[in-house]
């Protein structure tokens, strides 16, 4: 998805900018949080439940659909690490003056395009959609936009992929995959992503611009599940099953109830290649995600 690069004042001109952060106690938001106030910055931040302020942090109470009359009328940078159609909604009717915005998508827009499931269409529709209408606004007020699409996400404990995968294999001792789940994958620390959105600021090849940020090694997805389980304390058993045996297996595992949560269309994605090109965000600001590198800290208690 590339747009025109709109005119926009050198915001880092200003000695001490201000910034509207959207999610910041999700897993990229904590990430991208501590680098900001690092680097002098002032950070406006919306919670439902607001931690203690502390200097150069200033919580907002409120959501998307409740926002508070307290946020600001002029930052220097927005930018939204949470859900991406809900803020696509609100910056499209906001009045704020912002000349730089940075919101996280995902990969999903492409990769769940063609899914056989009509929710997992639907979502990358509205991941497209979402996108398409953060730069429309842009551009309308003069701003520079930048979408972050980010792979599978790891690291934080709370991602709806390998934790629940790890969730699965601790419950039952045993995760099961097909012998032919050798679909590549890229996982991509949280902390990796929070860095490529405070990299990304003062970067003008990236304004008016899209970029997927995978990680920064592509394996199968077996070898990425093994090594995800090898690190835990007490390692699941990872067996692998032929056709047949393995569908066999899966439909007694939804029968007893032990994969509730697993998304539609997983099974089939775990043959299929999901990688991406890291070369744009490396060329544009210095993106550069670590290998993959899991450990049992990014999974909770055993």
């Amino acid at each position: 998805m590339l747009c025109p690069m709109p005119h926009v004042s050198d915001v880092s001109a200003h000695t001490s900018r201000r910034a509207l952060v959207f999610g910041t106690t999700g897993a990229i938001g904590e990430a991208l949080l501590p680098r900001l106030l690092a680097a002098g910055w002032s950070v406006d931040a919306l919670s439902r439940t607001p931690p203690t302020d502390r200097a150069g942090l200033h919580w907002h109470t409120g959501t998307f659909a409740d926002l508070p009359a307290t946020l600001p009328a002029q930052v220097d940078a927005i930018f939204s690490c949470g859900p991406l159609d809900l803020f696509s909604l609100w910056y499209a009717g906001a009045t704020i003056d912002c000349p730089r915005v940075i919101a996280f998508g995902s990969t999903s827009d492409a990769t769940k395009r063609d899914a056989a499931d009509a929710g997992e269409r639907e979502l990358a529709t509205r991941l497209r959609d979402s996108g398409k209408r953060v730069f429309d606004a842009a551009r309308a007020r003069g701003a520079a936009a930048t979408l972050l699409r980010p792979t599978l996400i790891y690291g934080s404990g709370r991602d709806r992929n390998l934790s629940r995968i790890v969730a699965l294999a601790r419950r039952s001792g045993v995760f099961v995959l097909p012998s032919d789940a050798r679909g590549l994958r890229q996982p991509v620390h949280a902390d990796d992503l929070g860095a490529a959105a405070f990299a990304a600021i003062d970067a003008p090849a990236a304004f008016g611009q899209a970029f997927a940020l995978p990680g920064g090694e592509t394996l199968a997805y077996r070898d990425m599940v093994a090594r995800t389980l090898a690190c835990l304390a007490s390692p699941p058993r990872l067996l692998t099953l032929p056709g047949a045996l393995f569908d066999a297996a899966l439909w007694a595992a939804h029968r007893a109830g032990r994969l509730k949560g697993l998304p539609p269309g997983a099974v089939a994605r775990m043959r299929e290649d999901l990688a991406f090109d890291v070369a744009p965000a490396q060329t544009a600001f210095g993106y550069a995600p670590r290998p993959f590198r899991p450990d049992a800290t990014m999974f909770g208690n055993d």
